[in-house]
């Protein structure tokens, strides 16, 4: 399906409805849906109330006898009909990504190829999820250990990766049987009323995937959390948000995975391949205008190198084009308004603080929401970073005298997602690796996220994993059936 990028917001292609129990239906009220790099509506959305979440669950609990009853296979090949339209429709996916978010075409064509992938991946998997089968201790019985689907879900998606948040949470729990409720992300919606109508034309059941779009993101969320049939919640977003939910969860003991906040420590060790650490670090800053959960907060440097690292850095940055995605440039806009002039106060804060700006520092003036790439120098630890989340195309440098003091200043925080290490020494590169507190560690690289490896954090980062085996088990809880049996002796008599 090819379309021209002037084409999306009016296309019928691109829904602008709440999907429940297999149809497009409208809402009592809409919300407008604004495109950052214009600052201008690109189209109003359905908006959903709690009669419509209500709704939505209800189809859910219907179906979810329906679709665990669906063969492995049967469920696999509309998963590969799913990922066959995805193909064809990648660059209508591309674009409203875009136009809705602001990333760059480049960004948004990169997060449909993983997208894709690890729709695929679930679909691969499908046919492989096996128990064990045991002899008693004591003999006389046999321990099967099984897995069944947890139950009905709800997805709470973010709006920075709109479709590989979707395609991540929706494929585990679709391919391990589980129904789901989806909600998009107030400003990107419209990504994800796509990637519901490919599955929709692939010919998943009615009732087995919902979507909605609200402005009452607290008010849905809670009436669906307070909802005992509700068996299973998987958020990604702040950890503000993800501890209420997290509350909300334990009214009825709800099953959780939560992918958080992230601090984001970027080491550069004094033995570093330093043109190398500085590539890896703009595109881990300053890919989608360095809004992602996983970018580089914090950029620790050995005194020993950081004066070439910073010079290279700081000419890298000032070389990224900024403007509108739709054009050949490096860095989008900030997603809104309220995103943008959080930037500038943080930035100001900093300055306070004794910050060096290097380069940057300003918003720009204009149509959207833009944000210079900004490089910022301390000589301090600056509290106000420790526990603090930039989410925005801010790098904060710090030099520090000894690999030790590296790490006791990158574990110095309540996060715990990713963290990435430059060395070219391998035993240095393992035991930093072990010893860093974080889920996930890059080591000489930037880019970690793959199908095939478990995605999460630990302490305020989050809960579960998603992507790899593990993810699909996340939707899946073990069952244990003891089996008396007669004696072989008794039977083969």
């Amino acid at each position: 399906m090819q379309m021209k990028v002037t084409d999306v917001s009016l296309s019928e292609a691109v829904p602008r409805t709440l999907f429940i129990d297999g149809v497009w239906r409208e809402a009592q009220a809409s919300f407008e849906v604004v495109n950052p790099a214009t600052g201008r509506a690109l189209a109003t959305v359905a908006d959903a109330s709690l009669t419509d979440a209500r709704d939505a669950l209800d189809a859910a609990v219907a179906a979810q006898a329906v679709w665990h009853a669906v063969a492995p296979r049967e469920r696999a090949n509309l998963f590969h009909r799913a990922h066959a339209l995805l193909i064809e429709r990648a660059e209508l996916f591309a674009q409203t990504m875009t136009l809705e978010s602001g990333k760059p075409l480049t960004e948004s064509r990169g997060e449909f190829k993983l997208s894709a992938e690890f729709f695929l991946w679930y679909a691969e998997q499908i046919a492989h999820l096996h128990g064990t089968f045991a002899d008693g201790s004591h003999g006389g019985y046999r321990i099967v250990a099984t897995h069944q689907p947890v139950g009905p879900c709800l997805l709470v998606t973010p709006w920075n990766f709109p479709l590989l948040m979707i395609a991540r949470k929706a494929g585990a729990a679709l391919a391990a049987g589980c129904t789901v409720v989806t909600k998009s992300a107030r400003e990107t919606p419209f990504t994800s009323a796509l990637f519901v109508k490919v599955l929709e034309d692939a010919g998943f059941p009615a009732g087995v995937i919902n979507l909605i779009h609200t402005t009452d993101a607290a008010g849905v969320s809670s009436q669906l959390m307070s909802d005992r049939r509700l068996r299973k919640v998987s958020f990604t977003g702040s950890t503000g948000v993800g501890s209420t939910l997290l509350s909300q969860a334990a009214q009825h003991i709800i099953n959780a995975s939560m992918e958080l906040g992230g601090d984001g420590p970027f080491i550069v060790l004094d033995d570093a391949d330093i043109d190398a650490a500085v590539e890896s670090a703009i595109v881990c800053k300053f890919r989608n205008a360095g809004q992602a959960c996983v970018a580089a907060n914090r950029i620790i440097v050995h005194e020993d190198v950081e004066e070439e690292f910073t010079r290279k850095f700081v000419e890298k940055t000032r070389a990224l084009r900024v403007g509108n995605g739709l054009d050949t440039v490096d860095v989008g806009p900030i997603v809104s308004a309220r995103q943008r002039d959080r930037v500038e106060r943080m930035v100001n804060q900093l300055t306070e603080a004794g910050a060096e700006v290097l380069t940057g520092g300003k918003a720009l003036a204009g149509d959207g929401y833009f944000y210079e790439p900004t490089v910022m120098r301390f000589t301090g630890a600056c509290e106000a970073l420790r526990d603090e989340e930039l989410f925005a195309p801010v790098a904060a440098i710090f030099p520090v005298k000894s690999t030790a003091q590296a790490l006791a200043f990158a574990n110095d925080t309540c996060y715990g997602l990713a963290a990435y290490l430059f060395t070219r020494d391998i035993s240095r590169a393992i035991a930093l690796g072990e010893h860093l507190d974080f889920g996930m560690v890059g080591i000489n690289r930037g880019i970690m996220a793959d199908p095939a490896a478990p995605f999460g954090g630990i302490k305020a980062s989050g809960l579960g994993r998603e992507g790899g085996h593990d993810g699909i088990y996340e939707f899946l809880e073990p069952k244990y059936l003891a089996i008396t049996v007669k004696p072989a002796q008794e039977i083969l008599a």
